[in-house]
C-alpha cells in the first residue's frame, strides 16, 4: 500500500509535518489559507487535510473529494468545516480543544491590564516623542469585576488567573458549568453586562452567537467598562462597537478576531476600529504562541496517526468515538455505514460466508452513521473489505493493517 498523502495549510507548526513524516506519511505544507477554488485543485492530490481557522471546508469541497479520509483543525474551533456533510460522508474531523487554552487566557489578562492602564496609546505616543505622564483614566484591575461570557476551557482559565489577581469574577454560559474558585454564575447575559467592569467573550461561532454583542448589549454595559473579544469575529457588531467607543460609553476594547480577516500576512488589514483611542487590535493571535502551536501540532498529528493507523476516532467532533487497542496477529477493517437496522447483520453475514473468524468487533453509532471496527483472524481482509464496501448502506470501508 502506498503512503497516505497529507496536506497541511496555513503554516501549521513544522512539528506536525515532522511527526507525520516519521510515521511514514507523505506530507506537504503550505503557508497560506487556500480559497475554495484553490482547494478544489489541491485536495484531489491528498488523502488527509490539516487546516487552521481561516480555511473553509465547504460541503462543495467535501462532495467533490469523496476520497478524503479525515480532516484535522489545528486550532480549537471547527466551525470552518461543514461538519454535517463530513459526517454523512464518513469523514471524522479532529481538533485541539485544550492546547492553546493558556495562551488565549494569558492574552486576555494582558489586554485587560493594558486597557485599564491605556498602555497602547501611551506606548504609541512615547514612540513619536510625546510624554504623557498622567494618572488620569489609568486604573488598577484589582477589585474590579470581570464578566466572562462562555465558561469553557478558555473562559474558566481566565477565571482562575483573574481571581488570583484580585478581581471578582462572574460568568454566563448557556450550559450549566461548575464555577472555579469564587466565580459566580449569572442567569443572563444582560445581568452579567450590567455589573462587569471588563467583559471578555469566549463563545463558539454559531447562529446563536452571531452578533451577540450589538448596540443593545453595549448600551447595557457599565459606562466606562471595557470589552475583549478573542473568540470569533462574528460575535460583535463592529459598527455598534465603534459608536459605543466614540460616545465614550465604552472606555476601550481589545479585539483579536474580526468578521473579515486577511487570508495571509501579505494582505492589507482594514477595520472601522482603526484610529480610535484605547483600542487594541491584534491579528488573531490569541493562540499564536510557540508553545501552543507546537502542542497543537503534536495533538492533531497524533489524532491523525491513531485514526489512520489503528482506526481510533477518539476526540472526533462529528463522529462516533471508538478507541480499541491493537490486537496482534489480526487484520483490522473499518466500516462507516448509515445507521439503519440490519446493517451489522449484513456485514457479519459476509464474514461468516467467507469463513473468517472475528477476534473483536466494536460498533458505535450516532443518529446518522455507525462506525464499526473489526479484528479478523484472516488473510481475506482486503477482499472482505471490498465486499462490505459494496453494500448499499456502506459509506466507506478500509483495511488499516
Amino acid at each position: 500500500m502506498s503512503a497516505l498523502r497529507i496536506l497541511l495549510v496555513e503554516n501549521i507548526h513544522a512539528v506536525a509535518k515532522e511527526t507525520l513524516i516519521n510515521e511514514g506519511f507523505k506530507v506537504d505544507l503550505i503557508t497560506h489559507a487556500p480559497s475554495e477554488e484553490e482547494l478544489l485543485k489541491l485536495v484531489p492530490n491528498y488523502d488527509v487535510l490539516g487546516i487552521r481557522s481561516k480555511t473553509e471546508i465547504t460541503g462543495n469541497v467535501l462532495k467533490k473529494n469523496p476520497h478524503l479520509i479525515t480532516i484535522g483543525c489545528f486550532c480549537i474551533g471547527t466551525n470552518q468545516v461543514d461538519l454535517l456533510t463530513a459526517r454523512e460522508m464518513g469523514v471524522p474531523v479532529f481538533n485541539a480543544p485544550h492546547s492553546n487554552t493558556r495562551s488565549v487566557a494569558e492574552l486576555v489578562i494582558a489586554e485587560m491590564i493594558s486597557l485599564s492602564r491605556q498602555l497602547g496609546d501611551r506606548n504609541t505616543k512615547a514612540h513619536v516623542g510625546e510624554w504623557v505622564k498622567s494618572a488620569e483614566g489609568s486604573r488598577e484591575v484589582r477589585g474590579k469585576t470581570l464578566g466572562i461570557v462562555g465558561y469553557g476551557h478558555i473562559g474558566s482559565q481566565v477565571s482562575v488567573l483573574a481571581e488570583a489577581m484580585g478581581l471578582k469574577v462572574v460568568f454566563y454560559d448557556v450550559v450549566k458549568k461548575l464555577p472555579l474558585g469564587n466565580a459566580m454564575a449569572k442567569s443572563s447575559l444582560e445581568e452579567l453586562l450590567k455589573v462587569s467592569d471588563f467583559v471578555t467573550l469566549h463563545v463558539p461561532e454559531t447562529p446563536e452567537t452571531k452578533d451577540m454583542i450589538g448596540a443593545k448589549e453595549l448600551k447595557a454595559m457599565k459606562k466606562g467598562s471595557y470589552l475583549i473579544n478573542a473568540s470569533r469575529g462574528t460575535v460583535v457588531q463592529i459598527d455598534a462597537l465603534v459608536e459605543a467607543l466614540q460616545s465614550k460609553h465604552i472606555a476601550g476594547c481589545a479585539i483579536d478576531v474580526f468578521p473579515e480577516e486577511p487570508a495571509s500576512n501579505k494582505e492589507k488589514f482594514k477595520s472601522p476600529l482603526q484610529g480610535i483611542s484605547n483600542v487594541i487590535l491584534t491579528p488573531h493571535i490569541g493562540g499564536s504562541t510557540e508553545e501552543a502551536q507546537y502542542a497543537i501540532g503534536i495533538e492533531v498529528a497524533e489524532s491523525f496517526r491513531r485514526y489512520l493507523k489503528i482506526g481510533s476516532s477518539s476526540g472526533a467532533v462529528n463522529f462516533p468515538n471508538v478507541d480499541l487497542p491493537v490486537k496482534q496477529g489480526t487484520s483490522r477493517i473499518l466500516n462507516v455505514h448509515k445507521n439503519e437496522p440490519g446493517v451489522l447483520g449484513e456485514i457479519n453475514g459476509l464474514i461468516s460466508k467467507a469463513g473468517a473468524n472475528i477476534e473483536g468487533q466494536y460498533l458505535s453509532t450516532d443518529e446518522k452513521i455507525g462506525y464499526l471496527v473489526m479484528d479478523l483472524h484472516s488473510d481475506q481482509a482486503p477482499s472482505l473489505a471490498q465486499d462490505i464496501g459494496k453494500l448499499t448502506r456502506s459509506i466507506r470501508t478500509r483495511v488499516v493493517y
